[in-house]
């Protein structure tokens, strides 16, 4: 049980961001100077202000059909890196740690999390090349 805790600590650490939903909360937080949060726009945030920006149909359906292929992109990682924080752990636990051993899982863990970044920052160029400069616009005009 305690390992289940620790693995699920590990996971939601290493994790943090990772989902697409989260793209829209880190940009709320973020400052003015966050190129992210300014010049890009996640999926829900250009669905759920359709009409105001002015979306046609062509476009809803390239956006839902990126937000897919991202989704289904995202849980393969997540498995991913579920797997790769339970054989971290069970290093962690030997007796002895073998600090070589800790620190190439270490890495593979952190190379699953650069993917879910890059694959992120992926979607959310898609999502802006959709878009019109116009509907960009009017996008960065509706408060978050």
């Amino acid at each position: 049980m305690k390992a289940r805790t620790v693995l699920a600590l590990l996971a939601a650490l290493l994790c943090l961001g990772a989902g697409v939903a989260h793209a829209e909360t880190e940009a709320e937080a973020a400052s003015a100077d966050d190129p992210f949060a300014r010049y890009l726009y996640p999926p829900d945030r250009v669905m759920s202000h359709a009409m105001e920006i002015g979306l046609d149909d062509a476009q809803k359906n390239s956006i839902k059909t990126e937000a897919q292929k991202a989704q289904h992109r995202f849980l393969d990682l997540q498995f991913e890196m579920q797997a790769e924080s339970e054989k971290l752990v069970r290093l962690l636990q030997e007796s002895r740690v073998n600090e070589a051993s800790v620190l190439a899982e270490v890495d593979r863990v952190l190379g699953i999390e650069k993917e879910i970044k890059k694959a992120q920052i992926s979607l959310l160029v898609r999502v802006k090349n959709v878009l019109t400069p116009e509907q960009q616009a009017k996008l960065a005009g509706i408060p978050r």
